[in-house]
């Protein structure tokens, strides 16, 4: 990758209805429409890397940063973490890929009472730690470069967590692949973090915040997936209160990356309306060539 793309995640097409063919062509279909040129690569258990290419391009489109996800935790099973590193990094580079996000999600306590650090372990930390070190040396080995990215509801959570990882792992083994929206609902401002590791950017997911549910108080005894259903957690880029101007003031003039737009649960009942809103609001404001 060499010129920043406006990407799409199609997760509010599949959260509830799974990632099947007959979801993704939905997409694909409004994302043609609306006009993008690149989506998060998620290639289906039953296609193939090259089937999935051809068949993405059958809707103008490419593939785009993906994502590796594991609890890193004490309920995994390292070798078999491993082993389905190996074979998610072999599908990314034939995909013509050379990174990918890596990220920890669905802690239960977590996902039960998200973004305070909810049931906070330093042993857990440190076993997470060196296993997502692990994998990240097990992608890099196969071509993909690690970036982290930051998920509320995971073992590296909070600002703390995400610096630790970051700073024991350092540049060689970790880089940077952040979230705006879930920084920010974590209490993190994104933009001077991502000055703090903006030398090890790789790529970004813009995603906005309203303000009705960032406070602790706000969702008092609220899990994850419901504060998400309220509609009044995550907004379309440009309708929250992420300070974009700040995040892209941070970004480095030669950053390469895509700028993923994720809208895990949109603010309005269309799903297309919500990514042609984003798209149009990603084109006047991110700095890319060529509109996608």
């Amino acid at each position: 990758m060499s010129t920043p793309r406006i990407a799409a995640n199609p997760i509010p097409y599949w959260s509830r209805a799974g990632k099947t063919r007959e979801v993704f062509a939905e997409a694909f279909r409004d994302f043609q429409e609306i006009g993008f040129t690149a989506v998060k690569a998620d290639v289906p258990d039953d296609m193939s890397a090259a089937e999935y290419r051809d068949w993405i391009a059958g809707y103008g489109l490419a593939p785009a940063l993906s994502l590796f996800n594991s609890p890193f935790d004490e309920t995994v099973d390292l070798a078999a973490e491993v082993e389905r590193a190996k074979r998610f990094a072999a599908t990314q580079v034939a995909l013509g890929l050379d990174r990918t996000m890596i990220s920890s999600m669905a802690v239960p306590a977590r996902m039960a009472e998200p973004a305070v650090g909810a049931g906070f372990d330093a042993g857990r930390l440190a076993r997470a730690i060196d296993n997502c070190g692990t994998v990240c040396r097990v992608l890099q080995a196969e071509g993909l470069r690690p970036l982290h990215h930051s998920h509320v509801g995971g073992v590296f959570e909070t600002e703390d967590e995400i610096v630790r990882l970051l700073d024991d792992l350092g540049p060689g083994v970790i880089g940077f692949g952040p979230d705006t929206g879930h920084l920010r609902w974590a209490g993190i401002d994104p933009a001077p973090f991502l000055r703090r590791y903006a030398d090890r950017l790789g790529g970004i997911h813009i995603k906005d915040c309203f303000p009705n549910l960032l406070s602790p108080e706000s969702r008092k005894g609220m899990s994850y997936h419901e504060a998400q259903a309220t509609k009044r957690l995550w907004a379309e880029p440009g309708l929250g209160v992420v300070d974009f101007a700040a995040v892209l003031a941070a970004v480095p003039a030669d950053y390469d990356g895509d700028f993923m737009i994720e809208v895990d649960e949109p603010s309005m009942d269309s799903r297309a309306e919500s990514h042609r809103i984003s798209f149009e609001w990603a084109r006047r404001n991110l700095p890319v060539q060529g509109g996608g």
